[in-house]
């Protein structure tokens, strides 16, 4: 009896300690501490209708003396912090020497009123 009690009490601990992971939707913008590394800085990204559609749009600068290619992603959300399908790919840029480049995102999804940027090497 005593084994099958500390057998379920283990199996509850299991349970109660999956890696759950909350997202923060009033956090516009995740950089890893490599883009910052690698010199580069960027705006919040912003929302705007376009042609019936929702655009979002950033501007990376980079201040380093050589070009630095950075990865990103789009992440787009309802009112209710819910993700909004399809997902978006992810994307890559080259952003010039002593520059800056503009990143966008279009969705369609007129219930769209948030979006997050995830910028990484």
């Amino acid at each position: 009896m005593r084994q099958a009690w500390l057998i379920l009490m283990i199996l509850l601990l299991a349970a109660c300690s999956r890696d759950r992971t909350v997202i923060n939707t009033s956090q516009s913008l995740v950089m890893e501490s490599a883009v910052l590394s690698a010199g580069i800085t960027t705006t919040q990204p912003v929302i705007a209708e376009s042609n019936g559609q929702q655009r979002a749009s950033a501007t990376l600068y980079n201040e380093q003396e050589h070009a630095v290619r950075i990865n990103y992603r789009f992440y787009w959300y309802d009112d209710r912090g819910l993700q909004i399908l399809p997902f978006e790919k992810a994307r890559a840029i080259t952003v010039p020497a002593h520059s800056k480049a503009g990143i966008a995102s279009l969705t369609g999804n007129l219930t769209a009123s948030k979006v997050r940027l995830y910028l990484y090497l």
